[in-house]
């Protein structure tokens, strides 16, 4: 037998492959991975009121409520889905028919809806955010500000079907 002849180009060539195989087994195995949905948050489903209204902006705006929202199994953006909003801010209190009102997310699954500044309720400057349509399970969020001088609160949701 002849010992085998390893040339630069047939290195790079093998080498080549490797990380390409390697890289693709990642990849397979990435995508075989499934994204754990949104758990509802405590105190998230305060002062709900069912089927608030589709709107443009809440009260004077001036604060931005921004978001995603991806299905639990592969990650994909859903695009239509109704969020509801609504908050303690410098024009209502979260109880208030008034603070609350939804949007929908676009194509890519961002949904942005402008609103008065939220102010502290309880201690802690904090928005509610709920899905609660019939195709994936209802899930209410009730993230907290970081300063209450910011003007703008992000919530992302994973949705489950129902």
């Amino acid at each position: 037998m002849s010992p085998a002849q390893f040339t630069r180009r047939s290195l790079l060539v093998t080498g080549g492959a490797v990380v390409a195989a390697g890289f693709r087994g990642l990849a397979d195995s990435a995508g075989a991975q499934s994204i754990a949905p949104t758990r509802s948050m405590r105190g998230g489903s305060n002062n709900y009121l069912p089927g608030a209204p589709i709107v443009q902006r809440i009260g004077g705006g001036g604060f931005w409520m921004t978001g995603t929202v991806r299905r639990a199994v592969d990650g994909a953006p859903l695009a239509g889905q109704r969020i509801q909003i609504w908050a303690h801010t410098t024009e209502g209190h979260e109880r208030d028919p008034h603070s609350h009102g939804a949007t929908r997310t676009d194509q890519d699954g961002i949904f942005r809806l402008e609103m008065p500044q939220i102010v502290p309720a309880f201690g802690q400057a904090h928005g509610h955010l709920a899905y609660d349509d019939e195709e994936y399970k209802t899930v209410f969020l009730r993230p907290v500000m970081a300063s209450s001088a910011d003007n703008s609160l992000s919530a992302h949701f994973v949705l489950q079907p129902v």
